[in-house]
């Protein structure tokens, strides 16, 4: 019996350690941003969103740009790279109000 409650209280911290994320932050810059080969655009109303580098497994790896439907009444933001301290951090693009 002690055995069985042995496994299940394993298991149970098992499960709960496996939920847990670990994010390590650059400490290096990000490369240069590579120059993009834009498809054929779908229509009148979309916009070029840049690729960007995006740092996972410890790496940099790069994501292509693609084509985005514009947003009526929208700005795109583009997201950038920026440093904090010893650190880098992603700043997500976003759509934001257009200025009258």
């Amino acid at each position: 019996m002690k055995k069985i409650a042995w496994i299940a209280l394993l298991s149970f911290v098992f499960v709960m350690l496996a939920g847990c994320i670990v994010t390590v932050r650059p400490t290096i810059p990000p490369p240069p941003l590579r120059k993009e080969v834009r498809i054929v655009k779908p229509g009148p109303d979309y916009i070029w969103i840049s690729g960007h580098w995006k740092w996972t497994g410890g790496k940099y790896v790069w994501v292509n740009g693609h084509w985005n439907k514009e947003r009526r009444g929208k700005a795109w933001v583009p997201g950038h790279w920026e440093r904090r301290g010893r650190h880098w951090v992603w700043i997500k693009g976003h759509w934001r109000r257009k200025r009258l």
